[in-house]
């Protein structure tokens, strides 16, 4: 087996092999690199600091930054590297301005570990991911509600236990996923709420004889407040990445149901929504077929997203506080499932926008019991017991003479809305759409 030298910062002199090195690291290098940008800024704040209680002087805190400051250029531009020899991003930053500054940059790692360097490198990384996902999910709310608005006058057949049930329309489906998301949102505001707390100046873990000042740090990386126990502040590890797991989740449950929905709706079978022929795929047979793999690619990848929270969840069990080299197996699991969610935020607004309804649905025959309750209702307010307007009407549907009599009816022209008595707060006549609004509009506003 052969050795390789551990060419890292930490290394003691020791060697091992390289089977232990690539077990060990696995994709953590590569996954590193989307923390580059932050542990820059970590850096600029926690060098502030040292200077301000003597431990950098004011020459060595302007040369330090400008260092910096080309390296987060570097970053920007596409240009940094994480050398081969390197063990991750931190040490990557470090030896870079060691090499471009000789002593001086071995300075900027006094006060802290490796353990809250990449506590604040994820929590910045993880408030940027909340602050987009919180973005693309009022994107597609807003469009959801316009769409809800646009077709508020179109019934559509509403189903309970896969059966023809209640009159529905597509102000209420579209409304629907609208104010579920506002539901969601109030996840993605805990989860910033837990991530936006800074670990720095925890160090390994129990803090650091140093006189560190946590609250300027705190300060300068825009943190709303402190892991103020150091011990408290390692407990956290996980913690945050299983709250954005959680609220994605919520937000992928949303998506997943309405992408079930549209696949269910598209088939001709149902008929009630369809999308141009460019946004759907055909089969290698027939060529009749437009096949709803985005919506199925969706839900799919919806339900992957689901299960991460679980993976978090007993990834991070079974071990005492303190840190652990499980954690570093964190990253592994929750980007590339942010990396989905992102996408399928997008796919779903995209795919909204040449969405187009079917207007005259209710026309099928399949529906004409869609308004028994419609019925039943109506003469009862007429002044008859309801469980004999409920009986009366059950035998009507038995003897194929049933009929609602509270509207023209659809040989007269297509029912809407108006023309049934659903005025409470969130029925078809009335859909709170503005009050919905100002609900997503108030759990949205955490920065």
């Amino acid at each position: 087996m052969t050795m390789r030298d551990m060419s890292t910062l930490w290394s003691k002199g020791t060697q091992a092999t390289d089977l232990v090195e690539d077990f060990t690291v696995g994709n953590d290098r590569i996954l590193d690199m989307r923390l580059a940008k932050y542990d820059v800024i970590g850096s600029k704040a926690h060098i502030r600091m040292l200077e301000s209680i003597g431990l950098l002087t004011s020459e060595e805190l302007e040369t330090l930054t400008e260092a910096l400051d080309r390296i987060l250029g570097e970053i920007n531009a596409g240009e940094f590297v994480l050398e081969d020899d390197v063990e991750d991003i931190h040490s990557q930053v470090e030896l870079l301005l060691t090499r471009r500054l000789g002593d001086i940059g071995k300075k900027i790692h006094s006060g802290r570990s490796r353990n809250d360097q990449v506590l604040v490198d994820v929590k910045l990384f993880l408030k940027d991911e909340v602050l987009a996902l919180r973005n693309q999910t009022l994107q597609l709310f807003y469009t959801l509600q316009a769409l809800s608005e646009k077709h508020r006058n179109v019934l559509l057949p509403g189903y309970t236990h896969g059966q023809v049930a209640m009159p529905s329309s597509f102000g209420l489906w579209f409304g629907a996923y609208a104010e579920a998301l506002a539901d969601d949102m109030y996840m993605l505001r805990g989860a910033f709420n837990v991530t936006d707390q800074n670990p720095l100046g925890s160090a390994a873990g129990y803090g650091s004889s140093f006189p560190l000042d946590r609250r300027m740090t705190t300060d300068l990386l825009d943190f709303g407040s402190l892991d103020y126990n150091v011990v408290a502040a390692q407990l956290s590890r996980g913690k945050s990445e299983r709250a954005v797991a959680s609220a994605m989740g919520a937000i992928a449950l949303t998506l997943n149901k309405f992408a079930a929905d549209c696949c269910m709706y598209m088939s001709p079978n149902y008929g009630f929504i369809k999308f141009p022929d460019e946004l759907t795929t055909g089969s290698s047979i027939m060529p009749h077929k437009k096949n709803p793999d985005v919506w199925e690619i969706m839900r799919g990848n919806c339900n992957r997203i689901m299960a991460t929270e679980s993976q978090i969840s007993m990834l991070c069990s079974n071990m005492p506080h303190g840190y652990h080299r499980e954690f570093q197996l964190l990253k592994d699991i929750l980007f590339p499932a942010l990396e989905l969610m992102h996408k399928c935020l997008y796919m779903a607004d995209y795919m909204l926008q040449h969405i187009m309804v079917n207007e005259n649905i209710l026309d099928a025959p399949i529906y004409d019991y869609l308004f028994t309750v419609e019925e039943v209702n109506r003469r009862t307010l007429e002044g008859m017991p309801f469980r004999d307007a409920y009986k009366s009407v059950g035998i009507e549907v038995n003897e194929g003479r049933f009929s609602y009599q509270g509207a023209p009816g659809k040989t007269n022209g297509q029912l809407t809305p108006a023309d049934l008595n659903h005025t409470s707060l969130g029925s078809l006549g009335n859909l709170c759409t503005e009050q919905i609004r100002a609900k997503m509009e108030a759990a949205a506003c955490f920065i």
